[in-house]
């Protein structure tokens, strides 16, 4: 479909001005823009999305999605996160 898709981004986090040791590792990045968490549990909890949006800040991107395949329907496990508008 001609989208550019990286698995296990290491992303370095600056914090008060300083580099932290510890990189964050995104699932998924569509086109360099869009974060994908994906998790597979049978309750979703809303601390992936407070996870998301924080991971969206950080690297000052403004859109993300958590997909859980623990759901009856894929469907019904996607969860968009926005930040910023």
């Amino acid at each position: 479909m001609g989208l550019e898709v990286q698995r296990q981004v290491g992303v370095a986090i600056e914090y008060k001005g300083k580099l932290l040791r510890k990189r964050l590792v995104l699932d998924l990045l569509v086109n360099g823009e869009i974060i994908v968490e994906v998790k597979s549990v049978e309750v979703y909890h809303d601390i992936f999305q407070a996870q998301l949006l924080t991971y969206l800040r950080l690297t000052k991107k403004h859109l993300g999605l958590v997909i859980n395949f623990g759901e009856k329907y894929v469907k019904d496990g996607v969860h968009r996160v926005v930040n910023g508008y």
